[in-house]
């Protein structure tokens, strides 16, 4: 069931222009998806993959959108090479929201190696990350959409399990 948090982040986005987002499956980001579909300013493409969700998204920008997508950080090794052959080098402004699976409150073991992981790949990538641990985090959240237009980079807004589970 959605939250107040859910619909804030889809009124950010609607407000920041975002018009295409792409998701993958994530019980985390489950209510910030149902209200994704409940958005009519939203075109939602959910994809299998994280990769093709990036490549569905470089497609949508050049076509005139503006877009987002919603993804778990366990597949972050796998878009390594999207990220840096189709994003970064066309400089599409992505805000890629992120359940940062893994941390402190994860239920899921296996969950955890990634997360080790995590934050190390983007910077490398000098992918700018923002981690929302509490609920006032999110006021963050349209200024990050801002900048990730202004500057033409993906931005990485990562979303822990404490995160969802105290935010109303």
């Amino acid at each position: 069931m959605a939250k107040t948090i859910d619909r804030k982040i889809i009124t950010d986005l609607t407000e920041a222009g975002i018009d295409f987002v792409t998701s993958v499956p994530c019980k985390q980001l489950a209510g910030v998806i149902e209200v994704l579909n409940e958005t009519p300013k939203i075109l939602h493409v959910p994809s299998n993959k994280e990769d093709e969700g990036m490549g569905l998204c470089a497609g949508a920008y050049m076509g005139g959108s503006r877009p987002a997508i919603f993804m778990q950080n366990t597949a972050l090794g796998v878009v390594v090479n999207t990220l840096a052959t189709l994003i970064q080098f066309y400089q599409i402004p992505l805000p890629m929201l992120i359940s940062y699976r893994g941390e402190v409150g994860e239920p899921v073991a296996c969950q955890v190696e990634m997360a080790l992981h995590t934050k190390a790949i983007l910077n490398q990538m000098h992918i700018p990350t923002y981690h929302f641990h509490k609920a006032s985090d999110a006021e963050e959240l349209p200024g990050i959409l801002s900048y990730t237009q202004m500057c033409r980079k993906p931005v990485a807004i990562l979303t822990d399990a404490t995160f969802w589970r105290t935010a109303q």
